[in-house]
């Protein structure tokens, strides 16, 4: 990695975020009002994975919300084994049977059915798509949100070199690629016949699948094993798209940025968070449901989603297009754009560096501008010497 001295680099950018501070100074304070209305999804249907909490969560209950009939799928189960890869502390029932029930509960339309089971073994998932064809006869949308815990997310060894974290085990690499990606491919593999079926059947739908991937599909992060899976589930939507266009339907790799889920919560509650994620502000991040906000609005215009098929949607960015915000009434900021990379990155080194903290002229006014993809997917940002 390139290193830079105070006097370059960090003084070029104290001078950008003047700029950035002079711009955003004469901007309308950030209200906090919940700005989302809810797309009618109703009749539709969708398979969920990995929906038991997190993400997956979050996407099932806004489909739920939206009217949806959701198949909410994990291994976490009231009637099973609840999967213990992470300590999730007070969140004790994360299950399939209680997103079920919190989408049972909500006004309208919407129905949560529970479905234990596991996205590695192949024949649950084709029971799965039978089930749901026996039951509603369609399948709209696909959610791969299914991802195994790596080893050591809770401490700084999960961002170790490669050949140190899986040498005579491989631990990490099978962690990363297993259900999180092959898991994905093979409910594809599955649920495609059915949807295409829906497409051809209801003039004007076209089905969905949603491979949830992060930035690390485009620029280094946490680990080589961790990269190398969230790129190949970028390029699984991409390629999926170009066999799936003639029969209308689509495909989005999806990146939520910072999400304030069920397991970091409790890793910030516990003191880990901040090594574990190399300095990361939770404070920051979104609800697994402004994910979800996401998914819904794509679902309902089917011209966005033929558009975008086969591409990487960014939530806070698809966000900030359409005009969304997260149920708290925040608009997170994308993790490539300088609202978020100035105060977690370039902030905490020019402070280190200079033993003073920026003024707050500086640290409150960023501008909410996006680095290029070409530039974001450089490399980690430098450090300073």
């Amino acid at each position: 990695m390139r290193k830079y001295s105070i006097t370059t680099f960090a003084n070029h950018l104290l001078l950008l975020c003047s700029y950035t501070a002079a711009f955003s100074a004469n901007a309308p304070p950030n209200a906090l009002v919940d700005l989302y209305n809810t797309p009618d999804l109703s009749s539709r249907v969708a398979i969920v994975t990995g929906g038991s909490r997190g993400i997956g969560k979050g996407i099932a209950l806004e489909l739920g919300r939206a009217g949806m009939t959701v198949y909410v799928a994990s291994r976490s189960s009231r009637s099973g084994s609840i999967s213990s890869e992470r300590d999730l502390g007070s969140f004790e029932d994360c299950t399939v049977e209680r997103t079920a029930e919190e989408i049972n509960n909500m006004s309208g339309k919407g129905k949560g059915v529970a479905i234990p089971m596991d996205v590695s073994n192949d024949a649950e998932i084709a029971q799965l798509v039978q089930k749901v064809q026996e039951e509603c006869g369609r399948l709209d949308v696909l959610i791969c949100s299914a991802f195994t815990t790596p080893p050591n997310l809770t401490d700084a060894s999960f961002r170790d070199e490669f050949w140190k974290q899986d040498a005579g085990s491989g631990a990490m690499w099978d962690a990363c690629h297993g259900v999180g990606l092959r898991g994905a491919y093979m409910a594809c593999c599955e649920s495609v016949p059915l949807m295409i079926d829906t497409a051809k059947q209801h003039t004007g739908t076209r089905p969905l699948i949603g491979i949830i991937s992060s930035f690390g599909g485009k620029s280094y992060t946490f680990n080589v094993a961790y990269g190398v899976g969230k790129a190949a589930a970028d390029r699984l939507a991409s390629d999926m798209s170009v066999q799936l266009s003639k029969y209308n339907v689509d495909t989005v790799a999806l990146y939520p940025g910072l999400v304030k889920t069920e397991g970091n919560i409790e890793m910030e509650k516990r003191g880990e968070w901040e090594e574990a994620s190399g300095g990361f502000d939770l404070a920051m991040g979104e609800s697994p449901r402004f994910s979800g906000r996401a998914m819904a609005l794509l679902t309902a215009n089917s011209d966005m989603m033929k558009e975008r098929s086969g591409k990487v949607v960014v939530v806070a960015e698809l966000a900030k297009e359409l005009g969304f915000t997260d149920v708290d009434g925040r608009l997170p900021p994308s993790i490539r754009s300088l609202k978020f990379i100035l105060p977690n990155f370039v902030f905490p080194q020019i402070e280190k560096e200079s033993g003073s903290s920026l003024p707050s002229w500086i640290t409150d006014n960023v501008l909410d501008y996006l680095l290029p993809w070409s530039t974001f997917s450089g490399g980690p940002p430098p450090t300073i010497e």
